[in-house]
């Protein structure tokens, strides 16, 4: 098999989930690639999911996957400073023609793009960031995200944007190749739904989806008052597949019981991205404060409740089915209108459409 000459570095699950079609694309094409994981989560089982390999290299060991979170600590600094080394090795000693990495993590954007500007001022290879120009408009909503971002775009060569608003964003970087191409999400949860279709049912009766996970709203005792408020205003049945870190944070803060009173409220283990994503396709309407879920409630039409101050996908609000709010009573408000026949009018997916790992190929061709 010819290889692609291009270096996909992935640290997360989310990463790996909008970076998958743009591996099933040079698959097709009959070009290999090489997969770097920085290590921050096991990506094992959704590679397996997804049919594509395990990662050529692994620049963490099992022991420090899912060490880390989106706090700045001393120890995820000096972890990224040792990423930062090891991903500049790694990629000299393969000379790639492109370094292809997505988002706004710590670990792997953070780490990617400094190395690519700071510690490689005279590099061969050019640096393509997925999903540019999300911009949140605050340093602190969320942070570290926001200062990511702008490192990540800053030191990049190829900025990638998802949108007309995100390019839009990108307009100071005249001397880069700039280009908005969609948001990978289209194909990626295509591909998971289509195959969630052969293996799950679908529940009994209209339902509720809600995902709480940032670390904004974990770490503020209010905030998660505020929305675990909002949730018991919910009428329908609701199911929560609920992280770890939040079920830990809500037991802490003795809400967890207000939860377990509710009969409307179904908490359950988290559950793999395919499930996820038939879920998605399926229920009523989403509560969330995370960041992909808000591009799939387009994908599927879902109307969703957005529990942030702020998000840096803007877009979305414009379509009249995504919602943002921290404040309670507007929240309950919000809730009330989406618990009745909510009109779903049509709209153009700011996201683009389908196909969009072709495009991102055609640009690297």
């Amino acid at each position: 098999m010819e290889h692609s000459k291009i270096a996909i570095v992935i640290g997360t699950n989310a990463e790996l989930i909008k970076c998958v079609p743009i591996m099933k694309e040079l698959r097709s094409r009959e070009k290999d690639y090489w997969f770097v994981h920085t290590g921050q989560h096991d990506l094992r089982s959704l590679c397996k999911s997804f049919g594509v390999k395990e990662p050529d290299f692994v620049l963490s060991g099992e022991e420090k996957i899912g060490k880390f979170s989106s706090k700045i600590t001393l120890k995820t600094f000096i972890w990224n400073v040792k990423t930062m080394l090891k991903i500049r090795s790694i990629i000299r000693g393969l000379s790639p023609n492109y370094v292809i990495f997505h988002g706004d993590t710590m670990n792997t954007a953070m780490a990617v793009g400094a190395t690519a500007g700071v510690l490689n001022p005279f590099k061969k290879w050019k640096t393509v960031h997925l999903e540019s120009g999300l911009r949140s408009g605050s340093w602190k909503e969320p942070l570290p995200e926001e200062f990511i971002r702008v490192v990540a775009d800053r030191f990049s060569d190829i900025l990638l944007a998802v949108s007309d608003w995100s390019k839009g964003n990108l307009d100071k970087y005249r001397h880069k190749k700039v280009a908005n191409v969609g948001n990978t999400i289209l194909d990626s949860a295509e591909i998971a739904y289509e195959e969630a279709k052969k293996v799950h049912k679908r529940e009994k009766g209209e339902y509720v989806l809600i995902n709480i996970h940032r670390h904004e709203n974990l770490k503020s005792r209010d905030r998660m008052e505020k929305i675990v408020e909002i949730v018991n205003s919910i009428k329908s049945k609701s199911i929560w597949p609920i992280h770890r870190v939040t079920k830990k944070t809500l037991e802490e803060y003795g809400l967890m019981e207000k939860l377990k009173a509710n009969p409307k409220v179904k908490i359950t283990s988290l559950t793999d991205y395919h499930h996820f994503i038939f879920m998605v396709a399926n229920c009523k309407y989403l509560v969330t404060d995370g960041g992909s879920i808000q591009e799939e409630s387009l994908i599927f039409r879902k109307p969703c409740l957005i529990l942030r101050e702020r998000t840096e996908r803007q877009e979305g609000l414009s379509t009249g089915l995504n919602f943002i709010t921290m404040d309670v009573e507007k929240g309950k408000e919000i809730i009330k209108r989406l618990e009745g026949n909510i009109e779903i009018k049509d709209f153009k997916n700011p996201y683009g459409e389908k196909g969009v790992s072709k495009k991102i190929l055609e640009i690297l061709k």
